[in-house]
């Protein structure tokens, strides 16, 4: 194989891959990038058997072929180098990666090794919006656990019907749910569920940062394959039982607080400055007009602060996580949030005022300090 590629074509397409190779891998195939030239192009592809992402881009190819390279040093030489023409050329069991006066040869691995990953079978194709999907899986991902015990949970569950999409997470302490409206084909007629892995979101998400133009979607037997701007992510589902999400989300709660977003958010960080470092709980102490957010430690102290907001009702007070408070007020742009609460032992909900375009919801467990 010998091919010339830009510096900077070559460099966006590596940066993708560093997310998905494993460095710590019993498989020492699965930390290397496959390339094959044919044509005008070169085509990548890795993997963790998990998660895979294909790409291309544009080369001057004078030998075809294809090979492996270790994905993070192949791209730490790249990004190393100045914009110019890169030359990559196989040779007696090594590759030759130069440019400029830059010479260097990486060790390979038999392409025989590479795993092969499933192909899309084109069947059931579905477009999605792109923006749709970015606001799910942004405002969605972090609460997804990390928890491998319970496997199930370690994922989003994706469901597509044909006049919506929602993406719901979920650790057991704190919900997750956007639901974005939108117009599916006539062939659509059911609803699709999938548990989407926390790694893909994560992959899916540097996939949808850039770009515009809608993303094609499809439903294998075992996998999910995401077609975005000319790259295609494969992804294995998770196969197990979601928890039944709708019945989290509590109905009956009559109180409502309204929030200017950044005020609350600076309240609450500084606040648990001061918080227990374990449990970060900071306490909610609601008066009419006001909200007083509190923190205790025995080892490091105590701290207030006020908040005035428009509120009549009865006085309460309410424990939660600051980190998760914290997480979804970073999710959302809107000026203001609302809070909505029934008393201190049941679930709360969070949600932005006038919200553009999608509905969320953010589901969170009240602390018992």
């Amino acid at each position: 194989m010998e091919l010339v590629v830009r510096k900077n074509d070559l460099l966006r397409e590596l940066q993708l891959f560093q997310g998905i190779v494993e460095r710590k891998n019993t498989i020492p195939i699965l930390a290397n990038v496959l390339i094959e030239a044919k044509g005008e192009e070169v085509k990548f592809l890795a993997t963790d058997l998990e998660v895979g992402l294909r790409s291309k881009c544009a080369a001057s190819v004078a030998k075809s072929g294809s090979l492996t390279l270790p994905a993070k040093k192949f791209y730490e030489i790249i990004k190393s180098l100045p914009e110019t023409d890169v030359r990559i050329a196989e040779e007696k069991g090594s590759v030759k990666v130069a440019a400029d006066r830059f010479d260097s040869r990486i060790q390979t691995l038999p392409r025989e090794d590479f795993p092969a990953l499933p192909e899309s079978a084109g069947a059931q194709i579905t477009t999605i919006a792109r923006s749709g999907l970015r606001e799910m899986v942004s405002k969605t991902h972090f609460a997804i656990t990390g928890e491998d015990t319970r496997y199930f949970l370690n994922g989003a569950l994706f469901v597509l019907k044909p006049d919506s999409m929602s993406l719901v997470a979920t650790d057991g302490h704190r919900l997750a749910l956007v639901t974005v409206p939108r117009n599916g084909g006539p062939e659509e007629k059911d609803e699709i569920k999938a548990i989407l892995p926390k790694k893909t979101l994560s992959e899916l998400s540097r996939l949808l940062a850039d770009g515009d133009g809608d993303i094609r979607y499809e439903r294998g037997e075992n996998h999910l394959f995401f077609e975005v701007g000319g790259r295609l992510l494969i992804s294995r589902m998770i196969d197990g039982q979601f928890p039944a999400y709708e019945r989290v989300i509590p109905k009956g709660n009559d109180k409502h607080i309204e929030f200017e977003r950044d005020r609350l958010s600076n309240a609450v960080k500084r606040v648990a400055l001061l918080s227990n470092e374990r449990s970060r709980a900071v306490k909610f102490q609601i008066d009419k007009g006001k909200v007083d957010v509190t923190s205790s430690s025995p080892e490091l102290g105590e701290a207030h602060e006020t908040l005035l907001v428009d509120y009549d009702g009865g006085s309460m007070q309410i424990c939660f996580n600051a980190q998760y408070v914290l997480d979804f007020l970073s999710a959302v742009p809107t000026d203001v949030v609302a809070l909505d609460l029934k008393d201190e032992v049941s679930q709360a909900v969070m949600r932005p005022v006038a919200a553009d375009g999608y509905d969320y919801t953010y589901v969170i467990m009240p602390m018992r300090v």
